[in-house]
This record gives C-alpha cells, structure tokens and sequence, in this order.
C-alpha cells in the first residue's frame, strides 16, 4: 500500500478523514450560531469526554461553522496556571480590529477597545504587541473584580459585533484548567450576554468534571449550557470512520479486519486513527486483512505507549503513579477509593489530597461520589503493561 496516500491522521487535534458519529452536534452548532446572530435565545455549549474522544477535532469544525455563518472567531487551548484575562486579552484584540474596518461599528467598537484598555490594566495583562492606541474608558471593566468586568467587557464587544452584523464565537478547549474564579467569571459574561440578546456564543471542551465545576462555580450553569458528552463512536461509526476514508482512496478493507481494529481500540477515535494509520502502512496490498491488522497492533500500541500514554505518566510524581498503578491492578473501572485505598494499605483519608492532586493534573475524575475512573481511555492496560508486570517478579 502507497505510504504516501495513508489518510489516517493520528496526532492531537488533527482532522481526521472522516468526522463519523458526531453529526448531531455538529448540526446543533450550526443551528446555534445562526440563531445567535438574529438575536434568538441559544444555548452556548460544552463538549465533555475522556481523553481522545475527538473533543479538539469539534472544537475546530464548530469555528469553522461558525465563520462560515458571519460570526467572527477566538479559540484558545487553555494551560494549566494561565490566568483567563492573559489568554482572551489578545483573541478579543484581534475581533475588534476585525470589526474596526466596519463603517456602521466603529463607534461601538472604539467603546469595546477603551473597555478592553481598561481591562487589560486593571488585571496587569502584559499586551506586548497587542497594545491599543485609545485610552480606557474609566468605570467600564476596570473594577478589579473579574466577574464584573469580564460580563462588561463581553457586553461592548457583542454590541460592536452586532453593530457590524455579525457574531462572535469564544471556543475554549482544555476548560477544566481555568480557575475557579475565573470560570465563574466566564459564566457569568456569557450568561449577561444572553440576557440582553447580543450575538455571543461560547463553545467549551473539557474532562467530565467540567459539568460539576460548572454548577459549583454558577447555580444557573445548567440552564446556561447544552452539555454534550463526546464519547467512543459506536460499531457503526467507528467502521465508517476505518472504511470510507480507504475507500475514498481507491482500496479496500475486508469486514473481519474492519471488526478487529473496532474492537481493539473500543471505538475510541484517536485509537481508531493509530490503527488505521499502522494497517494501511503494514498492508502489502488491497484489501487489508485480519493478518495486517493483527501485525500492526504492536507498533500502534508501542506508538501510544511512547506518546499518547507516557506523556501522561511522566506528569505525575512517583505516589501518584503508585496510585493510579493500584487502580490498575484493581481490573476495570471506575473504582471505589477505598478499594484502591486498600490495595496501598493506606487509609483513604490520608490519600485524599494525593487524589485531588491527580484529579487536578487531568488524570483521574470522579464519575459519582466515592469514585473515580481514569481520564484516558485504555489507560489502566498501559500500565498494566508497562509498569505493573515490569515490577512484578520475573516481570
């Protein structure tokens, strides 16, 4: 098989070939920026799932929807410690010089960039090449107090983008490391916004405890939100996403091979994409076969191990890897703390700040009260392979 015409896309983020199974969100998307820019009452939305779900991959078709229906655009990837007025500081910049060139908005976008000079100021955000030329506007998103700014600054850049005719689109991958203040903050603006009918949407992606941090930070986060779960695709889709996009480059694959890399990466879509990649590479001819798929599962598995796992692994400090180990060893999950409290023979209060420590660095969550499940699919076989037989005797 020609290398060279592989149209698998295994990396993060990457488009794959065939966006199969997520056609209902997509089309809520589509329906909700186009709502929003004829000041119809629409739901922002937030993507929740595991790790390697395709959360990243929707993200960046929902701005591509959303630019193709008149709205402008601002996506961040949010790292962990960044505090949120650092990260919007520069996308919100950028709209508003977008909307400057627009003769019927110049005098409400000149309003937007006062407020955000005043903003910027207020929470010490180092502009560097983003600085304005206009003065701040005193008394508007200059108070220090972050959830009344950040809903005032929203509130004069929706006024300029509908001044233009247009909408605004803030998609924000990663949310579970915003702070807790300014998450609140966050809801707060898009929740304000709403109220007076301004053409902003806010389209999140994080990890399951997103849902939970949101009403922690808002009681009315739940009636703010549509809160999508992004999850592994099921048998239909996931085959449609092996098999269209080979045979969309002239080949073919037989059923008991598309059914042995359904199975073997349980429909989880970056899984999907690494088997693929690898059959098609080891594949001597059309159609592939059970036998290619079976002889590229080692090195699709030595490539995640080596990235997609390990680099998860490598977070964590030498405790939080015997815990996450002891989930592990416990089989399947999700898993009761105190079970895994007790294959560490140690008591589970003593392990509760070790517990927030790995929740906090995006490994672990907790589906339901007292328990807990990992964050990346598959991640309790690598370690089985990798670190618990190592260490067992003769391992």
């Amino acid at each position: 098989m020609d290398k060279v015409r592989n149209p698998f896309a295994p990396g993060a983020g990457s488009q794959p070939p065939e966006l199969a199974g997520r056609d209902r969100i997509l089309d809520d998307a589509k329906i909700a920026v186009q709502r929003v820019i004829r000041g119809k009452p629409t739901l922002s939305q937030i993507l929740l799932g595991l790790r390697g779900v395709g959360k990243t991959v929707l993200l960046n078709k929902i701005e591509q929807i959303a630019e193709e229906h008149g709205h402008l655009t601002s996506i961040i990837a949010a790292p962990e410690g960044v505090p949120l007025p650092t990260l919007i500081y520069p996308r919100i910049h950028q709209v508003l010089h977008k909307l400057s060139v627009v003769e019927q908005a110049r005098i409400s976008t000149f309003n937007a960039m006062r407020a955000l000079r005043g903003f910027a100021s207020v929470f010490k955000v180092e502009i560097g090449d983003f600085a304005l030329s206009v003065d701040p506007e005193t008394g508007t998103a200059d108070s220090g107090n972050i959830e009344y700014d950040l809903a005032e600054l929203f509130v004069k850049v929706g006024e300029a983008a509908k001044a233009a005719g247009r909408g605004w689109t803030l998609l924000i991958d990663e949310i579970q490391y915003i702070g807790d203040q300014d998450y609140a903050a966050l809801i707060v603006a898009i929740h304000r916004v709403n109220q007076k009918g301004l053409p902003v949407l806010f389209f999140g992606a994080g990890l399951p405890q997103v849902a939970a941090l949101s009403g922690d930070a808002k009681s009315y986060a739940e009636r703010l939100f549509s809160y999508r779960s992004v999850g592994a695709l099921d048998q239909k889709s996931a085959e449609l996403a092996i098999r269209n996009p080979i045979e969309e480059e002239g080949e073919q694959i037989e059923l008991d091979a598309l059914h042995a890399i359904v199975g073997k990466t349980r429909g989880y879509p970056y899984f999907l994409q690494e088997w693929g990649y690898q059959a098609w590479d080891t594949a001597d001819r059309s159609p592939i076969d059970v036998v290619d798929v079976d002889q590229s599962s080692q090195k699709a598995l030595q490539r995640l191990d080596d990235g997609f796992f390990r680099v998860r692994f490598d977070r964590l400090t030498p405790r939080e890897r015997e815990y996450v180990c002891a989930m592990a060893k416990l089989g399947d999950g999700p898993y009761k703390s105190g079970d895994v409290a007790e294959m560490m023979k140690e008591p589970p209060n003593k392990l509760g700040p070790m517990r927030a420590s790995i929740i906090k660095k995006g490994m672990i969550y907790s589906p339901s009260y007292g328990d807990i499940d990992f964050t990346v699919p598959l991640f309790g076989e690598y370690l089985v392979r990798n670190w618990i037989k190592a260490s067992a005797p003769g391992g």
